[in-house]
């Protein structure tokens, strides 16, 4: 992994915006070396704000290309510049704002089932499940082809490479990098997301939300309790936490606009050892998701008050932790169009597809808050697979073919934007 490369110039794919020439194919040794580089991240998953050897190998590689990464000051995670000095943009003689590629770099608490992989996890009950060991091979591909372009003098505005940490922890690593100044300079920042249900070779795009909001709910619900005989002189629990999880989702649903899909789903109901008695305290939590990011705002408010209407008819002290987690990603339609932009260029308009809104959360929502961006969802089934390998789910893994797919994606878009 420490071979430097020659890249293509001009490339075969032609001119692109004005006379802005894009790279061709990347060089066979490269494509080998990121590969090699996805599966070493991929046999030693980390999990959020553990990522030490994952940073230290990044560090070690961005350095060998020429550039001065910095490690955030969170401990892991990292954030390098190209194509200006160290100091920051305002040594570059009034460039215009940094694009940014993003990545996200931790791992999941499972086990990884892929027996037959040779890169299989090597860490027990810790995998590269969704897809990160990808988004981060990607960024860092684009950040070496765009540091030899910035050598030759052929990188017409500086470019920031964002190495997050910790997405997959609610409230997600995004807040933690922009409190550590990843956007001190930022105009625009894009991003990938592995999905399994594209093929390689293509993008999914969407203006507007893409992603939807994530929050955490955890309810504690407490009374005398007794006797199962004598229920009208206890505070029944159970039924009121059985009510809580029948009602809320309804008079949630009842008390908002239908459109911004706003969801209260329950994982988990507790209370209670013994059939003939009413148990003194109950437990539940779940997730609530919504579309919309107006609706996400009013969504803490709209749970709070119903559960505490359902709690005080069955006369249960409540307690309610509701865990902001992450808005929904809402691509901006400019950045959006970049990245089609870029696709179609390298790839053909074949290679661009519209997606639907998922109900999964991203925190580079947080971004989103304070610059413009988009996200396109990186396609990693390899074309005529029938079997599903979703994420989040022990046996996933990419074609790696998309690494080399998404690599080109963000070189394109780098030197797109520039001209426009």
């Amino acid at each position: 992994m420490s071979r430097e490369f020659e890249a293509d110039l001009p490339g075969e794919a032609g001119s692109a915006a004005g006379d802005v020439l894009l790279p061709g194919a990347l060089p066979a040794d490269l494509r080998a070396e990121l590969i090699a580089f996805r599966r070493d991240l991929h046999m030693h998953p980390e999990l959020g704000n553990q990522e030490f050897r994952t940073t230290a190998a990044l560090k070690a590689r961005l350095e060998l290309a020429g550039l001065k990464p910095r490690v955030l000051d969170i401990g892991t995670g990292l954030v390098c510049d190209i194509g200006i000095e160290q100091d920051g943009i305002e040594e570059s003689g009034g460039a215009r704002s940094m694009l940014a590629l993003r990545a996200d770099i931790d791992a999941l608490p499972i086990p990884d089932t892929k027996l037959g992989a040779p890169y299989r996890s090597t860490v027990p009950d810790r995998a590269h499940a969704c897809g990160h060991d990808v988004h981060t091979t990607v960024v860092l591909g684009a950040g070496l082809v765009l540091a030899e372009l910035a050598k030759r003098g052929q990188l017409p505005q500086p470019v920031r490479l964002i190495f997050q940490p910790a997405e997959e922890v609610l409230p997600g690593g995004a807040p933690d990098a922009i409190e550590s100044g990843v956007l001190e300079g930022v105009g625009r920042i894009i991003g990938v997301h592995c999905d399994p249900r594209v093929d390689a070779g293509r993008i999914g795009l969407r203006h507007g939300a893409i992603t939807s909001a994530c929050d955490r709910l955890e309810v504690s619900l407490d009374g005398p309790g007794g006797h199962t005989a004598r229920p009208h002189l206890t505070t029944d629990l159970v039924t009121a936490a059985a009510k809580i999880v029948t009602d809320v989702p309804a008079l949630v649903a009842r008390r908002i606009d239908a459109r911004s899909g706003l969801a209260v789903t329950w994982g988990r109901i507790e209370s209670g050892h013994a059939c003939n008695v009413i148990p003194q305290h109950a437990e539940l939590s779940g997730t609530v998701r919504c579309l919309d990011l107006k609706a996400w705002r009013q969504a803490p408010d709209l749970v709070h008050g119903a559960i505490q209407e359902i709690a005080d008819l069955y006369r249960a002290k409540s307690e309610v932790n509701y865990i902001r987690g992450v808005p929904p990603v809402v691509n901006d339609p400019d950045v959006t169009d970049l990245l089609r932009d870029a696709m179609e260029q390298r790839r053909g308009p074949h290679s661009v597809e519209d997606t639907e809104q998922s109900l999964g959360g991203e925190d580079f929502s947080w971004y989103l808050e304070h610059v413009p961006g988009a996200m396109a969802r990186l396609g990693v089934r390899t074309p005529g697979e029938r079997t599903v390998r979703d994420l989040h789910q022990g046996d996933f893994d990419a074609d790696e073919a998309a690494i080399t797919v998404g690599v080109e994606l963000f070189t394109a878009a780098a030197l797109l934007d520039a001209a426009r």
